[in-house]
Protein backbone atom coordinates (compact mmCIF):
# COMPACT_ATOMS: atom_id res chain seq x y z
CA UNK A 1 0.00 0.00 0.00
CA UNK A 2 1.49 3.35 -1.00
CA UNK A 3 1.32 6.50 1.11
CA UNK A 4 -1.69 8.00 -0.67
CA UNK A 5 -3.69 4.81 -0.18
CA UNK A 6 -2.64 4.67 3.47
CA UNK A 7 -3.78 8.27 3.99
CA UNK A 8 -7.15 7.44 2.39
CA UNK A 9 -7.62 4.37 4.59
CA UNK A 10 -6.64 6.27 7.74
CA UNK A 11 -9.04 9.06 6.80
CA UNK A 12 -11.87 6.56 6.47
CA UNK A 13 -10.93 5.01 9.82
CA UNK A 14 -10.88 8.45 11.46
CA UNK A 15 -14.39 9.02 10.09
CA UNK A 16 -15.57 5.70 11.53
CA UNK A 17 -13.96 6.50 14.90
CA UNK A 18 -15.34 10.06 14.79
CA UNK A 19 -11.83 11.39 15.44
CA UNK A 20 -12.42 14.87 14.03
CA UNK A 21 -8.94 16.20 14.78
CA UNK A 22 -7.14 13.38 12.98
CA UNK A 23 -9.65 13.54 10.14
CA UNK A 24 -9.07 17.28 9.68
CA UNK A 25 -5.30 16.85 9.74
CA UNK A 26 -5.34 14.06 7.16
CA UNK A 27 -7.70 16.05 4.96
CA UNK A 28 -5.32 19.03 5.01
CA UNK A 29 -2.44 16.80 3.93
CA UNK A 30 -4.53 15.11 1.25
CA UNK A 31 -5.58 18.54 -0.06
CA UNK A 32 -1.93 19.55 -0.45
CA UNK A 33 -1.25 16.29 -2.30
CA UNK A 34 -4.32 16.70 -4.50
CA UNK A 35 -3.37 20.29 -5.39
CA UNK A 36 0.04 19.18 -6.61
CA UNK A 37 -1.52 16.29 -8.54
CA UNK A 38 -3.87 18.73 -10.26
CA UNK A 39 -0.99 21.09 -11.06
CA UNK A 40 1.13 18.29 -12.51
CA UNK A 41 -1.82 16.45 -14.10
CA UNK A 42 -0.66 13.07 -12.80
CA UNK A 43 -0.66 10.89 -9.70
CA UNK A 44 2.25 11.49 -7.35
CA UNK A 45 4.66 8.74 -6.36
CA UNK A 46 5.68 8.01 -2.76
CA UNK A 47 8.81 10.19 -2.92
CA UNK A 48 6.76 13.20 -3.96
CA UNK A 49 4.19 12.49 -1.24
CA UNK A 50 7.08 12.29 1.26
CA UNK A 51 8.22 15.73 0.10
CA UNK A 52 4.76 17.11 0.76
CA UNK A 53 4.56 15.47 4.20
CA UNK A 54 7.97 16.89 5.10
CA UNK A 55 6.93 20.34 3.90
CA UNK A 56 3.70 20.18 5.92
CA UNK A 57 5.65 19.27 9.07
CA UNK A 58 8.16 22.06 8.44
CA UNK A 59 5.35 24.61 8.05
CA UNK A 60 3.79 23.46 11.31
CA UNK A 61 7.12 23.56 13.16
CA UNK A 62 7.70 27.12 11.97
CA UNK A 63 4.22 28.14 13.08
CA UNK A 64 4.75 26.31 16.37
CA UNK A 65 7.76 28.49 17.15
CA UNK A 66 5.75 31.64 16.45
CA UNK A 67 2.80 30.53 18.58
CA UNK A 68 5.13 29.60 21.44
CA UNK A 69 6.83 33.03 21.26
CA UNK A 70 3.41 34.69 21.34
CA UNK A 71 2.32 32.63 24.35
CA UNK A 72 -0.48 30.85 22.47
CA UNK A 73 -0.05 27.42 24.06
CA UNK A 74 -3.54 26.33 22.96
CA UNK A 75 -2.60 26.71 19.29
CA UNK A 76 0.87 25.29 19.91
CA UNK A 77 -0.66 22.14 21.41
CA UNK A 78 -2.85 21.66 18.34
CA UNK A 79 0.16 22.02 16.04
CA UNK A 80 2.16 19.51 18.10
CA UNK A 81 -0.67 17.00 17.73
CA UNK A 82 -0.84 17.63 13.95
CA UNK A 83 2.93 17.14 13.67
CA UNK A 84 2.65 13.83 15.52
CA UNK A 85 -0.09 12.61 13.18
CA UNK A 86 1.78 13.60 10.00
CA UNK A 87 5.10 12.24 11.31
CA UNK A 88 3.45 8.83 11.56
CA UNK A 89 3.54 8.65 7.74
CA UNK A 90 7.23 9.45 7.44
CA UNK A 91 9.94 6.80 7.56
CA UNK A 92 11.79 6.36 10.85
CA UNK A 93 13.88 9.46 11.52
CA UNK A 94 17.66 9.25 11.68
CA UNK A 95 19.44 9.99 14.95
CA UNK A 96 22.01 12.78 15.17
CA UNK A 97 24.81 10.23 15.19
CA UNK A 98 23.50 8.55 12.04
CA UNK A 99 23.20 11.94 10.36
CA UNK A 100 26.80 12.80 11.24
CA UNK A 101 28.05 9.49 9.80
CA UNK A 102 26.19 10.10 6.52
CA UNK A 103 27.45 13.71 6.43
CA UNK A 104 31.07 12.57 6.97
CA UNK A 105 30.75 10.01 4.17
CA UNK A 106 29.30 12.61 1.82
CA UNK A 107 32.03 15.12 2.67
CA UNK A 108 34.63 12.49 1.80
CA UNK A 109 32.82 11.60 -1.44
CA UNK A 110 32.65 15.23 -2.58
CA UNK A 111 36.11 16.18 -1.34
CA UNK A 112 34.69 19.21 0.48
CA UNK A 113 37.11 21.02 2.77
CA UNK A 114 35.60 24.40 3.68
CA UNK A 115 32.32 26.18 4.27
CA UNK A 116 32.41 27.25 0.63
CA UNK A 117 31.58 23.63 -0.27
CA UNK A 118 28.37 23.43 1.81
CA UNK A 119 26.15 23.68 -1.27
CA UNK A 120 27.98 20.87 -3.03
CA UNK A 121 27.71 18.62 0.05
CA UNK A 122 24.03 19.44 0.68
CA UNK A 123 23.05 18.69 -2.93
CA UNK A 124 24.58 15.20 -2.65
CA UNK A 125 23.38 14.65 0.91
CA UNK A 126 19.69 15.57 0.84
CA UNK A 127 18.60 12.73 -1.49
CA UNK A 128 20.27 10.28 0.90
CA UNK A 129 18.29 11.49 3.94
CA UNK A 130 15.08 12.48 2.16
CA UNK A 131 12.13 12.21 4.54
CA UNK A 132 14.32 10.67 7.24
CA UNK A 133 15.97 13.80 8.65
CA UNK A 134 15.15 17.46 9.17
CA UNK A 135 17.02 19.67 6.73
CA UNK A 136 18.04 22.09 9.50
CA UNK A 137 19.72 19.30 11.47
CA UNK A 138 21.52 18.09 8.37
CA UNK A 139 22.69 21.61 7.53
CA UNK A 140 23.95 22.15 11.08
CA UNK A 141 25.89 18.88 10.96
CA UNK A 142 27.48 19.84 7.64
CA UNK A 143 28.49 23.26 8.98
CA UNK A 144 30.00 21.76 12.14
CA UNK A 145 32.04 19.21 10.22
CA UNK A 146 33.28 21.71 7.63
CA UNK A 147 34.65 24.21 10.16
Amino acid sequence: MNLSERLNEDMKQAMRNQDKFKLTTIRMVRAAIKNLEIDQKRTLNDDEVLDILSREIKQRKDALQEFTKAGREDLADNLKAEIDIIAGYLPEQLSEEEIKVIVQQTIQETGASSKADIGKVMSKLMPKVKGRADGKLVNQAVQQLLQ
